[in-house]
């Protein structure tokens, strides 16, 4: 059956000669897996655009009762990037955010309200004005209302831990400023230093991998670490 649907792409991988496996977030399906053939091939490479981590798609997809692996019966551009691909910090920030949301969903996974902050997300991230020294820790935030485990305050973040890594100094400078990115979201202008802002990094992501399964290493935070220096 044929269905309409708003897709965000989170990696594609080499399939054969010419083919890829795409795996890709959709609004109406969930987190599906799809074969496109012939994208790598002499006439159609530029069509591997449409597949970089990240992008938004307005797709006609095949949809089989069975899973497994789905095809694409039409793919174009919803928006087309204008900073992201071409701007280090930004393009690292996507790595970040293709790497959460990989290993916090699985196949079919559906979650409107989670797609949609991810739209919103992504084209915050491409506007100019957009706050990048904040952006991980305000998307490691709010990503998790919409995974289900965030607490309602920012003391909760900083409790629920196996490791407690602020002094109690830190520790007040670290609640006042997590309140405010809850309260105020990407709009935020707020700024502390450098070194506490990583530690607060580190500490969400110990948190993330106390709620995900297997989590692994997080491979993007070297690249995270890089932008910051």
């Amino acid at each position: 059956m044929l269905k309409k649907t708003q897709g965000i792409v989170l990696s594609a991988i080499r399939y054969k000669e010419t083919s890829i496996i795409v795996k890709i977030f959709t609004r109406e399906l969930g987190l599906k897996s799809y074969l496109v053939n012939g994208v790598r091939s002499q006439g159609n490479k530029s069509k591997t655009a449409l597949y970089q981590p990240l992008t938004l798609l307005d797709l006609v997809v095949y949809d089989k009762d069975n899973g497994g692996l789905q095809r694409i019966s039409e793919a174009q551009l919803a928006r087309a990037h204008q900073l992201i691909p071409f701007d280090f910090t930004r393009t690292g920030l996507a790595l970040f955010i293709t790497e959460v949301i990989s290993k916090s969903i699985y196949e079919n996974y559906q979650n409107e309200s989670l797609f949609d902050f991810l739209h919103n997300c992504i084209v915050e991230l491409d506007h100019k004005e957009a706050q990048l020294a904040q952006f991980p820790l305000v998307f490691l935030l709010e990503n998790a209302i919409y995974l289900g485990f965030a607490p309602e305050e920012a003391l909760g973040f900083l409790a629920e831990s196996r490791s407690q890594p602020f002094s109690p100094a830190e520790l007040t400078l670290a609640e006042n400023y997590l309140s405010i990115l809850m309260q105020e979201s990407f709009s935020n202008t707020v700024r502390i230093n450098k070194a506490l802002r990583q530690k607060l990094l580190d500490h969400l992501l110990d948190f993330y991998s106390q709620h995900l399964d297997n989590p692994g290493n997080w491979k993007s935070l070297a690249i995270l670490r890089q932008i910051n220096e």
